[in-house]
């Protein structure tokens, strides 16, 4: 898959571009039911809410799961990223987002990217995330919000928040995130499974809770250009990856294949 001029000249202007479409049913069935065969597992990857029963994020889940290896070497979402990106790109990180019905938290505002290089030196951000939705999202599940160009504004300050959720985040103020939507805006890309949002790694975003009976399962990729990987690893290495070689992507099928063979 590639990317128009016009779409890469709307990624540069807004950070971000939403992609309706681009997995099918069977694709985003197979790997809607591997995630929550994920989030039933008792392992340190899959971080539980407050309430720590609800799973809240799966990590690195291409390490032991054989859909999520592939969807980690999936053309469609690998190619982009190297086209936006200029050259060979590795998995900094991997996550399935769960946001439970009901119970599924909020994720405060931040940028990624001031996570990266606060705790991973990571030198420039020339990484970004794609991200895939496994189920609808609507205006009710928990719909991830964007702050429109505030990537332009760069790497912003930040507080570790340790209390509001059960995952620490680097957050933004009250004030600067009233600033930077009078000035931008604030939209929340919505769709049916199988639609992407490709989003700089400087782009502040979040998302409120849901209080719906509907689940919002989306899988994060983050890739970086191999030549900007990290320089600190004092995070676990199934939270911030350590291969920093070029990912391969596989044949496009390749997802398909598993939908054939569990038909």
């Amino acid at each position: 898959m590639e990317l128009t001029r016009a779409q890469l000249a709307q990624f540069e202007d807004l950070g971000y571009l939403f992609l309706p479409d681009v997995f099918d049913t069977a694709e985003t069935g197979v790997l809607n039911r591997e995630a929550h065969k994920i989030f039933a597992m008792q392992r340190r990857e899959v971080v539980r809410e407050k309430d720590e029963k609800t799973a809240r994020t799966a990590f690195a889940a291409h390490y032991y799961n054989e859909a999520y290896r592939r969807l980690g070497r999936h053309p469609r979402l690998i190619l982009p990223i190297m086209q936006i990106l200029g050259g060979g790109v590795y998995m900094h990180q991997y996550k399935i987002n769960a946001k439970a019905a009901f119970n599924g938290d909020v994720w405060q505002w931040h940028q990624d990217y001031g996570t990266w290089a606060r705790d991973d030196l990571m030198p420039e951000p020339r990484a970004m995330n794609i991200a895939l939705f496994l189920e609808e999202v609507t205006e009710f599940n928990g719909a991830l919000m964007f702050i429109p160009r505030s990537h332009q504004q760069g790497t912003l300050k930040a507080g570790h928040d340790l209390q509001t959720t059960s995952y620490p985040l680097w957050t933004i103020d009250n004030d600067t995130i009233s600033r930077l939507v009078k000035e931008g805006g604030l939209v929340a890309p919505k769709g049916r499974a199988g639609s992407v949002i490709l989003f700089h790694g400087n782009l502040v975003h979040g998302s409120p809770s849901n209080m719906s009976p509907f689940d919002r399962t989306i899988v994060y990729l983050s890739l970086c250009h191999v030549d900007n990987h990290i320089r600190q690893f004092k995070r676990p290495e199934w939270i911030a990856h350590r291969d920093f070689a070029p990912i391969e992507p596989l044949a496009d099928d390749c997802l398909r294949e598993l939908a054939r063979a569990a038909a």
